[in-house]
Protein backbone atom coordinates (compact mmCIF):
# COMPACT_ATOMS: atom_id res chain seq x y z
CA UNK A 1 0.00 0.00 0.00
CA UNK A 2 1.06 3.83 -0.86
CA UNK A 3 0.98 7.20 -0.14
CA UNK A 4 -1.11 8.94 2.95
CA UNK A 5 -0.70 11.78 1.34
CA UNK A 6 -2.77 12.66 -2.36
CA UNK A 7 -0.83 15.34 -4.60
CA UNK A 8 -2.67 18.64 -4.79
CA UNK A 9 -5.31 19.32 -7.02
CA UNK A 10 -3.15 21.58 -8.89
CA UNK A 11 -1.41 19.35 -9.85
CA UNK A 12 -3.66 17.42 -12.07
CA UNK A 13 -3.18 20.03 -14.65
CA UNK A 14 0.75 20.24 -14.49
CA UNK A 15 3.19 18.33 -16.56
CA UNK A 16 2.11 14.84 -16.09
CA UNK A 17 -1.38 15.02 -17.08
CA UNK A 18 -0.80 13.08 -20.42
CA UNK A 19 -0.48 10.01 -18.59
CA UNK A 20 -3.74 9.80 -17.33
CA UNK A 21 -5.43 8.42 -20.23
CA UNK A 22 -2.98 5.57 -19.96
CA UNK A 23 -3.60 5.31 -16.24
CA UNK A 24 -7.73 5.18 -16.25
CA UNK A 25 -9.90 4.68 -19.55
CA UNK A 26 -10.68 8.38 -19.88
CA UNK A 27 -13.54 9.61 -21.60
CA UNK A 28 -11.91 12.53 -22.79
CA UNK A 29 -10.54 12.68 -26.45
CA UNK A 30 -6.95 13.56 -26.56
CA UNK A 31 -5.66 15.95 -29.19
CA UNK A 32 -4.87 15.12 -32.70
CA UNK A 33 -0.73 15.27 -33.59
CA UNK A 34 0.05 16.29 -37.15
CA UNK A 35 -0.89 18.59 -39.66
CA UNK A 36 -3.88 21.15 -37.71
CA UNK A 37 -6.55 22.74 -39.63
CA UNK A 38 -8.11 25.93 -39.21
CA UNK A 39 -10.97 24.54 -36.74
CA UNK A 40 -8.34 23.16 -34.78
CA UNK A 41 -6.20 25.65 -34.62
CA UNK A 42 -9.08 27.95 -33.31
CA UNK A 43 -9.63 25.24 -29.95
CA UNK A 44 -5.53 25.70 -29.68
CA UNK A 45 -5.83 29.37 -29.75
CA UNK A 46 -8.96 29.30 -27.00
CA UNK A 47 -6.51 27.23 -25.22
CA UNK A 48 -4.23 29.42 -24.59
CA UNK A 49 -6.53 31.81 -23.01
CA UNK A 50 -6.47 32.13 -19.43
CA UNK A 51 -9.20 29.93 -18.28
CA UNK A 52 -8.23 29.79 -14.58
CA UNK A 53 -7.38 31.16 -11.69
CA UNK A 54 -3.62 30.79 -13.27
CA UNK A 55 -1.60 33.91 -14.93
CA UNK A 56 -1.34 34.64 -18.40
CA UNK A 57 2.34 34.01 -18.43
CA UNK A 58 1.55 29.62 -17.78
CA UNK A 59 -1.54 29.42 -20.28
CA UNK A 60 1.05 31.10 -22.88
CA UNK A 61 3.91 28.43 -21.80
CA UNK A 62 1.46 25.84 -22.32
CA UNK A 63 0.08 27.15 -25.50
CA UNK A 64 4.10 27.63 -26.98
CA UNK A 65 4.04 23.70 -25.60
CA UNK A 66 1.51 23.05 -27.88
CA UNK A 67 2.14 24.91 -31.01
CA UNK A 68 5.87 24.37 -31.23
CA UNK A 69 5.32 20.43 -31.09
CA UNK A 70 3.72 20.46 -34.73
CA UNK A 71 5.30 18.77 -37.55
CA UNK A 72 7.06 21.11 -39.99
CA UNK A 73 5.41 21.36 -44.14
CA UNK A 74 4.72 22.66 -47.31
CA UNK A 75 2.13 24.99 -45.43
CA UNK A 76 4.10 26.60 -42.90
CA UNK A 77 3.38 30.01 -43.82
CA UNK A 78 -0.19 28.77 -44.48
CA UNK A 79 -0.68 27.41 -40.94
CA UNK A 80 0.94 30.76 -39.73
CA UNK A 81 -1.96 33.03 -41.45
CA UNK A 82 -4.61 30.66 -40.48
CA UNK A 83 -2.95 30.73 -36.65
CA UNK A 84 -3.07 35.02 -37.00
CA UNK A 85 -6.74 35.07 -38.30
CA UNK A 86 -7.65 32.84 -35.56
CA UNK A 87 -6.27 34.68 -32.36
CA UNK A 88 -7.63 38.12 -34.53
CA UNK A 89 -11.11 36.70 -34.49
CA UNK A 90 -10.41 36.23 -30.62
CA UNK A 91 -9.39 39.40 -29.78
CA UNK A 92 -11.98 41.53 -31.62
CA UNK A 93 -14.48 39.87 -29.35
CA UNK A 94 -13.79 43.28 -26.97
CA UNK A 95 -12.09 41.99 -24.65
CA UNK A 96 -8.08 42.08 -24.18
CA UNK A 97 -5.84 39.70 -22.80
CA UNK A 98 -4.91 41.81 -19.86
CA UNK A 99 -8.83 41.88 -19.02
CA UNK A 100 -9.08 37.92 -19.54
CA UNK A 101 -6.49 37.46 -16.68
CA UNK A 102 -8.30 39.49 -14.54
CA UNK A 103 -11.49 38.09 -15.31
CA UNK A 104 -10.13 34.54 -14.92
CA UNK A 105 -9.12 35.05 -11.12
CA UNK A 106 -12.78 35.89 -10.38
CA UNK A 107 -14.31 32.59 -11.84
CA UNK A 108 -11.21 30.52 -10.20
CA UNK A 109 -13.64 28.26 -8.40
CA UNK A 110 -16.14 27.37 -11.64
CA UNK A 111 -12.99 27.11 -14.33
CA UNK A 112 -10.56 24.96 -12.37
CA UNK A 113 -12.57 21.84 -13.69
CA UNK A 114 -11.86 22.87 -17.31
CA UNK A 115 -8.20 23.53 -17.13
CA UNK A 116 -8.24 19.73 -15.80
CA UNK A 117 -10.57 18.57 -18.79
CA UNK A 118 -8.78 20.09 -21.41
CA UNK A 119 -4.72 20.50 -20.62
CA UNK A 120 -4.49 17.27 -17.97
CA UNK A 121 -7.57 15.20 -18.50
CA UNK A 122 -6.97 13.41 -15.21
CA UNK A 123 -4.64 12.45 -12.12
CA UNK A 124 -1.12 13.13 -12.27
CA UNK A 125 1.90 10.94 -10.98
CA UNK A 126 0.65 10.16 -7.56
CA UNK A 127 3.43 11.18 -5.14
CA UNK A 128 4.86 13.80 -7.42
CA UNK A 129 4.53 17.41 -7.18
CA UNK A 130 4.18 19.49 -10.91
CA UNK A 131 5.60 22.38 -12.05
CA UNK A 132 5.12 24.65 -15.03
CA UNK A 133 7.18 27.21 -16.27
CA UNK A 134 9.26 28.40 -19.45
CA UNK A 135 12.39 26.34 -18.38
CA UNK A 136 10.38 22.67 -18.02
CA UNK A 137 8.36 22.85 -21.67
CA UNK A 138 9.90 20.86 -24.38
CA UNK A 139 11.00 22.77 -27.44
CA UNK A 140 10.57 21.82 -30.52
CA UNK A 141 14.07 21.29 -31.31
CA UNK A 142 14.32 18.76 -28.69
CA UNK A 143 10.79 16.97 -29.90
CA UNK A 144 12.57 16.70 -33.09
CA UNK A 145 15.80 15.11 -31.75
CA UNK A 146 14.03 13.10 -30.04
CA UNK A 147 11.77 11.74 -33.21
CA UNK A 148 14.61 11.01 -35.42
CA UNK A 149 17.71 10.42 -33.52
CA UNK A 150 16.22 8.73 -29.84
CA UNK A 151 13.18 6.77 -31.39
CA UNK A 152 13.98 4.43 -34.47
CA UNK A 153 13.07 1.62 -37.00
CA UNK A 154 14.49 -0.72 -34.54
CA UNK A 155 12.98 0.53 -31.38
CA UNK A 156 9.47 2.84 -32.09
CA UNK A 157 8.96 4.16 -34.91
CA UNK A 158 7.14 7.68 -34.04
CA UNK A 159 3.88 8.04 -36.30
CA UNK A 160 2.37 10.94 -34.98
CA UNK A 161 2.70 12.72 -31.25
CA UNK A 162 0.65 15.18 -28.99
CA UNK A 163 1.94 17.88 -27.27
CA UNK A 164 0.80 18.50 -23.57
CA UNK A 165 1.94 20.90 -20.91
CA UNK A 166 5.44 19.65 -19.90
CA UNK A 167 5.60 16.10 -22.07
CA UNK A 168 5.61 14.77 -25.56
CA UNK A 169 3.13 11.31 -25.75
CA UNK A 170 4.59 9.88 -29.02
CA UNK A 171 2.11 7.04 -31.31
CA UNK A 172 4.04 4.76 -33.31
CA UNK A 173 4.69 0.75 -33.84
CA UNK A 174 7.07 -0.70 -31.59
CA UNK A 175 9.48 -3.39 -32.85
CA UNK A 176 11.32 -5.87 -31.20
CA UNK A 177 10.68 -6.76 -27.22
CA UNK A 178 9.24 -4.05 -25.56
CA UNK A 179 11.98 -4.47 -22.59
CA UNK A 180 14.75 -4.36 -25.25
CA UNK A 181 13.29 -1.48 -27.01
CA UNK A 182 13.13 -0.02 -24.21
CA UNK A 183 16.89 -0.14 -22.85
CA UNK A 184 17.51 1.40 -26.53
CA UNK A 185 15.48 4.38 -26.40
CA UNK A 186 16.67 5.37 -22.33
CA UNK A 187 20.42 4.54 -23.62
CA UNK A 188 19.73 7.05 -26.70
CA UNK A 189 17.55 9.27 -24.25
CA UNK A 190 20.76 9.48 -21.97
CA UNK A 191 23.48 9.84 -24.20
CA UNK A 192 21.48 13.11 -25.99
CA UNK A 193 20.14 15.00 -22.67
CA UNK A 194 21.46 13.07 -19.91
CA UNK A 195 19.34 13.12 -17.02
CA UNK A 196 17.09 15.72 -18.48
CA UNK A 197 14.06 13.82 -18.99
CA UNK A 198 12.25 10.21 -18.24
CA UNK A 199 10.86 8.04 -20.72
CA UNK A 200 7.37 5.88 -20.03
CA UNK A 201 6.61 3.18 -22.40
CA UNK A 202 3.08 2.41 -21.91
CA UNK A 203 -0.18 0.93 -23.04
CA UNK A 204 -2.70 3.08 -24.56
CA UNK A 205 -6.22 1.42 -23.03
CA UNK A 206 -8.44 3.54 -25.84
CA UNK A 207 -6.58 1.31 -28.66
CA UNK A 208 -4.54 -1.31 -26.81
CA UNK A 209 -1.45 0.12 -28.78
CA UNK A 210 2.12 1.12 -27.32
CA UNK A 211 2.91 4.82 -26.61
CA UNK A 212 5.75 6.78 -25.60
CA UNK A 213 6.16 9.32 -23.26
CA UNK A 214 8.42 11.91 -22.51
CA UNK A 215 8.24 14.24 -19.49
CA UNK A 216 11.30 16.37 -17.85
CA UNK A 217 13.28 14.99 -14.73
CA UNK A 218 12.44 18.43 -13.16
CA UNK A 219 8.65 18.32 -13.02
CA UNK A 220 8.59 15.21 -11.45
CA UNK A 221 9.48 16.37 -7.52
CA UNK A 222 9.17 14.44 -4.63
CA UNK A 223 6.04 15.18 -2.47
CA UNK A 224 6.23 16.76 0.82
CA UNK A 225 4.35 16.55 3.42
CA UNK A 226 3.94 19.37 6.22
CA UNK A 227 4.41 16.26 9.09
CA UNK A 228 7.75 14.16 8.96
CA UNK A 229 7.04 10.70 7.85
CA UNK A 230 8.84 8.78 10.66
CA UNK A 231 6.35 11.36 13.48
CA UNK A 232 3.26 10.01 12.06
CA UNK A 233 4.53 6.41 11.44
CA UNK A 234 5.45 6.43 14.87
CA UNK A 235 2.43 8.16 15.77
CA UNK A 236 0.14 5.40 14.31
CA UNK A 237 2.12 3.12 15.10
CA UNK A 238 1.98 3.50 19.35
CA UNK A 239 -1.98 3.37 18.53
CA UNK A 240 -1.81 0.18 16.60
CA UNK A 241 0.51 -1.48 20.00
CA UNK A 242 -2.58 -0.38 21.70
CA UNK A 243 -5.13 -1.77 19.63
CA UNK A 244 -3.59 -5.14 19.23
CA UNK A 245 -3.16 -5.45 22.97
CA UNK A 246 -6.98 -4.35 23.68
CA UNK A 247 -8.23 -6.40 20.78
CA UNK A 248 -6.55 -9.58 23.03
CA UNK A 249 -8.58 -8.76 26.64
CA UNK A 250 -12.17 -9.30 25.73
CA UNK A 251 -12.92 -7.43 29.10
CA UNK A 252 -11.67 -4.09 28.19
CA UNK A 253 -13.78 -5.00 24.71
CA UNK A 254 -16.75 -4.83 26.06
CA UNK A 255 -16.41 -1.60 28.31
CA UNK A 256 -13.72 0.48 26.60
CA UNK A 257 -14.25 3.52 28.92
CA UNK A 258 -12.82 1.29 31.39
CA UNK A 259 -9.53 0.58 29.76
CA UNK A 260 -7.33 3.21 31.25
CA UNK A 261 -8.48 2.55 34.49
CA UNK A 262 -7.13 -1.20 33.95
CA UNK A 263 -4.44 -0.80 32.30
CA UNK A 264 -2.65 -3.69 34.38
CA UNK A 265 -5.34 -6.05 32.41
CA UNK A 266 -3.32 -5.12 29.20
CA UNK A 267 -0.25 -7.16 29.38
CA UNK A 268 -3.08 -10.28 29.04
CA UNK A 269 -3.37 -9.56 25.63
CA UNK A 270 0.61 -9.51 25.18
CA UNK A 271 0.89 -13.30 23.74
CA UNK A 272 -2.19 -12.03 21.47
CA UNK A 273 -0.22 -8.71 20.10
CA UNK A 274 3.13 -10.39 19.65
CA UNK A 275 1.24 -13.31 17.89
CA UNK A 276 -0.23 -11.06 15.51
CA UNK A 277 2.28 -8.00 15.07
CA UNK A 278 5.17 -10.50 14.28
CA UNK A 279 2.73 -11.48 11.48
CA UNK A 280 2.30 -8.32 10.08
CA UNK A 281 6.49 -7.68 10.85
CA UNK A 282 7.17 -10.55 8.72
CA UNK A 283 4.82 -8.60 6.18
CA UNK A 284 6.66 -5.73 6.30
CA UNK A 285 10.03 -7.23 5.81
CA UNK A 286 9.28 -9.35 2.69
CA UNK A 287 8.25 -5.70 1.06
CA UNK A 288 11.47 -4.30 2.31
CA UNK A 289 13.47 -7.37 0.82
CA UNK A 290 11.88 -7.36 -2.48
CA UNK A 291 12.12 -3.74 -2.95
CA UNK A 292 16.05 -3.72 -2.23
CA UNK A 293 17.01 -6.51 -4.90
CA UNK A 294 14.54 -4.61 -7.30
CA UNK A 295 15.90 -0.94 -6.44
CA UNK A 296 12.40 0.35 -4.89
CA UNK A 297 12.43 3.09 -2.33
CA UNK A 298 10.08 2.60 -0.34
CA UNK A 299 9.02 5.28 2.59
CA UNK A 300 7.98 4.82 6.44
CA UNK A 301 5.43 2.56 6.48
CA UNK A 302 2.21 3.27 8.64
CA UNK A 303 0.72 1.24 10.22
CA UNK A 304 -3.24 1.24 10.37
CA UNK A 305 -5.13 0.38 14.09
CA UNK A 306 -8.33 -1.70 14.06
CA UNK A 307 -10.99 -1.91 16.92
CA UNK A 308 -11.99 -5.24 15.61
CA UNK A 309 -8.85 -7.28 14.60
CA UNK A 310 -6.16 -4.79 16.19
CA UNK A 311 -4.49 -3.91 12.79
CA UNK A 312 -5.64 -3.19 9.13
CA UNK A 313 -1.61 -3.99 8.51
CA UNK A 314 0.49 -1.25 6.80
CA UNK A 315 0.69 1.53 4.15
CA UNK A 316 4.03 1.81 2.70
CA UNK A 317 4.72 4.62 0.06
CA UNK A 318 6.67 4.04 -3.24
CA UNK A 319 8.80 6.99 -3.44
CA UNK A 320 10.09 6.07 -6.97
CA UNK A 321 9.10 4.68 -10.51
CA UNK A 322 8.85 0.80 -10.79
CA UNK A 323 11.11 -0.36 -13.49
CA UNK A 324 8.07 -3.04 -14.84
CA UNK A 325 5.46 -5.18 -14.51
CA UNK A 326 7.38 -7.82 -13.09
CA UNK A 327 9.43 -5.63 -9.93
CA UNK A 328 5.77 -4.32 -9.17
CA UNK A 329 4.57 -8.12 -8.98
CA UNK A 330 7.86 -9.09 -6.87
CA UNK A 331 6.94 -6.21 -4.27
CA UNK A 332 3.39 -6.55 -4.15
CA UNK A 333 3.70 -10.51 -3.95
CA UNK A 334 6.59 -10.64 -1.16
CA UNK A 335 4.27 -9.09 1.44
CA UNK A 336 1.27 -11.49 1.51
CA UNK A 337 3.25 -14.27 0.76
CA UNK A 338 5.60 -13.94 3.94
CA UNK A 339 2.85 -13.17 5.91
CA UNK A 340 0.75 -16.01 4.77
CA UNK A 341 3.41 -18.51 4.80
CA UNK A 342 3.85 -17.38 8.86
CA UNK A 343 0.18 -17.36 9.57
CA UNK A 344 -0.79 -20.43 8.09
CA UNK A 345 2.26 -22.22 10.25
CA UNK A 346 0.97 -20.73 13.36
CA UNK A 347 -2.40 -21.78 12.63
CA UNK A 348 -1.70 -25.13 11.91
CA UNK A 349 0.94 -25.07 14.92
CA UNK A 350 -2.53 -23.99 17.46
CA UNK A 351 -4.72 -26.65 15.91
CA UNK A 352 -2.33 -29.73 16.95
CA UNK A 353 -0.30 -28.14 20.22
CA UNK A 354 -2.37 -28.27 23.21
CA UNK A 355 -3.36 -25.40 25.18
CA UNK A 356 -0.27 -24.30 27.57
CA UNK A 357 -2.67 -24.00 30.74
CA UNK A 358 -4.33 -27.11 29.62
CA UNK A 359 -7.74 -24.95 29.54
CA UNK A 360 -6.95 -23.27 26.53
CA UNK A 361 -9.96 -20.61 24.91
CA UNK A 362 -13.55 -21.76 25.22
CA UNK A 363 -15.42 -21.31 21.88
CA UNK A 364 -18.25 -21.87 19.87
CA UNK A 365 -17.41 -24.15 16.92
CA UNK A 366 -19.42 -21.92 14.65
CA UNK A 367 -17.24 -19.57 14.53
CA UNK A 368 -14.98 -21.60 12.21
CA UNK A 369 -17.66 -20.98 9.52
CA UNK A 370 -16.90 -17.46 8.80
CA UNK A 371 -13.59 -18.11 7.07
CA UNK A 372 -13.22 -21.75 4.45
CA UNK A 373 -10.03 -21.77 5.00
CA UNK A 374 -9.90 -22.02 8.81
CA UNK A 375 -12.75 -24.06 8.77
CA UNK A 376 -11.82 -26.42 6.42
CA UNK A 377 -8.78 -27.16 8.74
CA UNK A 378 -10.76 -27.17 11.42
CA UNK A 379 -12.85 -29.98 10.24
CA UNK A 380 -9.84 -31.76 8.60
CA UNK A 381 -7.75 -31.90 11.88
CA UNK A 382 -10.30 -31.74 15.03
CA UNK A 383 -12.68 -34.32 13.31
CA UNK A 384 -16.05 -34.96 15.20
CA UNK A 385 -14.98 -33.20 18.00
CA UNK A 386 -16.41 -30.02 15.94
CA UNK A 387 -20.15 -29.86 16.11
CA UNK A 388 -22.58 -26.74 16.45
CA UNK A 389 -23.52 -26.14 19.24
CA UNK A 390 -20.97 -28.07 21.15
CA UNK A 391 -18.32 -25.66 23.24
CA UNK A 392 -14.79 -26.25 22.27
CA UNK A 393 -11.87 -25.41 24.08
CA UNK A 394 -8.98 -24.80 21.76
CA UNK A 395 -5.15 -23.18 21.74
CA UNK A 396 -5.41 -19.57 21.70
CA UNK A 397 -2.74 -19.34 18.54
CA UNK A 398 -5.49 -20.39 16.40
CA UNK A 399 -7.17 -17.00 17.05
CA UNK A 400 -3.95 -15.38 17.14
CA UNK A 401 -2.94 -16.32 13.35
CA UNK A 402 -6.12 -16.29 12.03
CA UNK A 403 -6.41 -12.72 12.77
CA UNK A 404 -2.69 -12.22 10.98
CA UNK A 405 -4.13 -13.99 8.12
CA UNK A 406 -6.92 -12.00 7.92
CA UNK A 407 -5.15 -8.96 7.94
CA UNK A 408 -2.83 -10.29 5.23
CA UNK A 409 -6.02 -11.37 3.23
CA UNK A 410 -7.66 -8.16 3.35
CA UNK A 411 -4.39 -6.28 2.00
CA UNK A 412 -4.67 -8.92 -1.13
CA UNK A 413 -7.84 -7.71 -1.94
CA UNK A 414 -7.40 -6.68 -5.72
CA UNK A 415 -8.43 -3.18 -5.39
CA UNK A 416 -6.83 0.14 -5.32
CA UNK A 417 -3.21 0.60 -4.22
CA UNK A 418 -3.70 -2.87 -1.88
CA UNK A 419 -1.03 -5.45 -2.28
CA UNK A 420 -3.56 -7.18 -4.36
CA UNK A 421 -4.88 -4.14 -6.71
CA UNK A 422 -0.43 -4.02 -7.65
CA UNK A 423 -0.74 -7.56 -7.96
CA UNK A 424 -3.71 -7.24 -10.44
CA UNK A 425 -2.29 -4.18 -12.52
CA UNK A 426 1.11 -6.44 -12.66
CA UNK A 427 -0.25 -9.84 -13.67
CA UNK A 428 -3.14 -8.35 -16.29
CA UNK A 429 -2.58 -4.89 -17.31
CA UNK A 430 -3.98 -1.64 -16.23
CA UNK A 431 -7.18 -1.49 -17.76
CA UNK A 432 -8.21 -5.25 -16.70
CA UNK A 433 -7.31 -4.47 -13.08
CA UNK A 434 -8.82 -1.18 -13.17
CA UNK A 435 -12.19 -3.28 -13.85
CA UNK A 436 -11.17 -5.58 -11.18
CA UNK A 437 -10.58 -3.30 -8.67
CA UNK A 438 -14.25 -1.63 -9.38
CA UNK A 439 -15.46 -5.16 -9.03
CA UNK A 440 -13.95 -5.88 -5.98
CA UNK A 441 -14.70 -2.28 -3.90
CA UNK A 442 -18.59 -2.99 -5.08
CA UNK A 443 -18.05 -6.22 -3.63
CA UNK A 444 -16.50 -4.84 -0.42
CA UNK A 445 -19.49 -2.08 -0.23
CA UNK A 446 -22.13 -4.91 -0.26
CA UNK A 447 -20.40 -6.46 2.91
CA UNK A 448 -20.20 -3.51 4.65
CA UNK A 449 -23.44 -3.64 5.08
CA UNK A 450 -23.77 -6.34 7.20
CA UNK A 451 -19.69 -7.02 8.63
CA UNK A 452 -18.02 -3.55 10.31
CA UNK A 453 -14.68 -4.78 9.25
CA UNK A 454 -15.78 -4.45 5.23
CA UNK A 455 -17.42 -1.07 6.61
CA UNK A 456 -13.76 0.25 7.59
CA UNK A 457 -12.09 -1.41 5.04
CA UNK A 458 -14.07 0.58 2.11
CA UNK A 459 -13.38 3.69 3.89
CA UNK A 460 -9.35 2.88 4.60
CA UNK A 461 -9.49 2.02 0.37
CA UNK A 462 -11.28 4.94 -0.94
CA UNK A 463 -9.17 7.78 1.16
CA UNK A 464 -5.78 6.69 1.58
CA UNK A 465 -5.70 3.73 -1.04
CA UNK A 466 -8.34 4.29 -3.74
CA UNK A 467 -5.59 4.94 -6.19
CA UNK A 468 -4.30 5.29 -9.20
CA UNK A 469 -1.28 3.13 -9.43
CA UNK A 470 1.13 5.49 -10.44
CA UNK A 471 3.03 4.68 -14.11
CA UNK A 472 5.67 2.39 -14.44
CA UNK A 473 8.80 2.79 -16.40
CA UNK A 474 7.29 -0.32 -19.10
CA UNK A 475 4.39 -1.43 -18.63
CA UNK A 476 3.98 -3.20 -21.43
CA UNK A 477 6.56 -5.96 -20.46
CA UNK A 478 4.46 -9.58 -19.26
CA UNK A 479 6.02 -10.94 -15.93
CA UNK A 480 7.50 -14.93 -16.36
CA UNK A 481 4.84 -17.29 -15.81
CA UNK A 482 6.47 -18.33 -12.44
CA UNK A 483 5.93 -15.12 -10.67
CA UNK A 484 1.96 -14.69 -12.10
CA UNK A 485 1.26 -17.88 -10.90
CA UNK A 486 2.77 -16.84 -7.32
CA UNK A 487 0.44 -13.47 -7.40
CA UNK A 488 -2.53 -15.78 -8.90
CA UNK A 489 -2.00 -18.02 -5.57
CA UNK A 490 -1.93 -15.62 -3.16
CA UNK A 491 -4.99 -14.06 -4.84
CA UNK A 492 -7.01 -17.43 -4.40
CA UNK A 493 -5.45 -17.50 -0.77
CA UNK A 494 -7.22 -14.89 0.27
CA UNK A 495 -9.99 -15.69 -1.29
CA UNK A 496 -10.09 -18.49 0.93
CA UNK A 497 -9.52 -17.07 4.65
CA UNK A 498 -11.85 -14.26 3.36
CA UNK A 499 -15.05 -16.80 2.35
CA UNK A 500 -17.20 -18.54 4.81
CA UNK A 501 -17.31 -22.11 5.46
CA UNK A 502 -20.92 -23.09 4.35
CA UNK A 503 -20.66 -27.04 5.03
CA UNK A 504 -22.30 -27.76 8.65
CA UNK A 505 -19.24 -29.72 10.89
CA UNK A 506 -21.46 -32.35 11.89
CA UNK A 507 -21.92 -35.03 9.66
CA UNK A 508 -25.71 -35.94 10.79
CA UNK A 509 -26.65 -32.94 9.66
CA UNK A 510 -26.01 -33.83 6.41
CA UNK A 511 -27.75 -37.25 6.58
CA UNK A 512 -30.68 -36.22 8.10
CA UNK A 513 -31.56 -33.69 5.32
CA UNK A 514 -34.13 -34.97 3.29
CA UNK A 515 -33.67 -33.99 -0.32
CA UNK A 516 -37.05 -34.91 -2.74
CA UNK A 517 -36.80 -34.29 -6.48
Amino acid sequence: MTSLLLPPPQAAAAAYGCCHCLLLASTTVPARSGCVGRASRITLALRCLPITGHRLRSRKVACQATTETEPEGNGDEEKKDETTNAEAALLSSGDTVQDMDADATSTNGIQENVEVIEVASGSPLPGMKQQLDDSVRIPKATIDILKDQVFGFDTFFVTSQEPYEGGVLFKGNLRGKPAKSYEKITSRLQNKFGDEYKLFLLINPEDEKPVAVVIPKQTLQPETTAVPEWFAAAAFGLVTIFTLLLRNVPVLQENLLSTFDNLELLKDGLSGALVTGLIIGVHEIGHILAARESGIKLGVPYFVPSWQIGSFGGITRIVNIVRNREDLLKLAAAGPLAGFSLGFVLLLLGFVLPPSDGLGLVIDPTVFHESFLVGGLAKLLLGDVLKEGTQLSINPLVLWAWAGLLINAINSIPAGELDGGRIALAMWGRKVSSRISSLAIGLLGVAALFNDVAFYWVVLIFFLQRGPIAPLSEEITDPENSYIGIGAAILLFGLLVCLPYPFPFDPSQLTDMDFNF
